[in-house]
């Protein structure tokens, strides 16, 4: 799905949150960073893998990681998402998908025999050196921080 592989340079990003504060690549130095991409707030999905790694979200920080969110949702509906399942990690509102595009995490999909184009769920584990680490393609959302802690 994705034309990065595991060894290269992560990508630059910089986008806004749900607070619509600045956030970029360069504000995690010296720390791992989990960049999850997922298609759409408050969907079945996107909700469990979400909150999945909101209950994680200590255990992750304690192992030295952070999680930041990516979708082409706008600031507001970001904000609403994280508001109503308390996310303690910034979502950034990728309307332009630059990040996304970055990341090579758009394409066709198929959903009930349906084709479109949008964003692959799709996981990078960023090392201190920002050079990826690892790629998780067949995120598991109900179980998302245990395939990080675990993998």
């Amino acid at each position: 799905m994705t034309h990065l592989q595991v060894g290269d340079a992560a990508p630059h990003f910089s986008g806004v949150d749900q607070q619509d504060q600045p956030i970029s690549l360069d504000q995690f130095a010296g720390k791992k960073v989990v960049l999850y991409f997922y298609p759409k707030d408050d969907t079945p999905g996107c909700t469990a893998e979400a909150c999945s790694f909101r209950d994680g979200h200590q255990a992750l920080l304690d192992a030295g990681f952070v999680v930041v969110g990516v979708s082409p949702d706008p600031v507001k509906k970001h904000a609403k998402f994280a508001d109503k399942y308390s996310l303690p990690f910034p979502l950034i509102a990728d309307v332009e998908r630059k990040v996304i595009d970055a990341y090579g995490v758009w394409g066709r999909k198929k959903f009930m025999g349906r084709e479109y184009d949008g964003v692959y769920r799709e996981t990078f584990v960023i090392g201190m050196d920002g050079k990826i680490e690892r790629i998780v393609e067949k995120v598991e959302t109900k179980d998302s921080t245990g395939q990080i802690l675990n993998g």
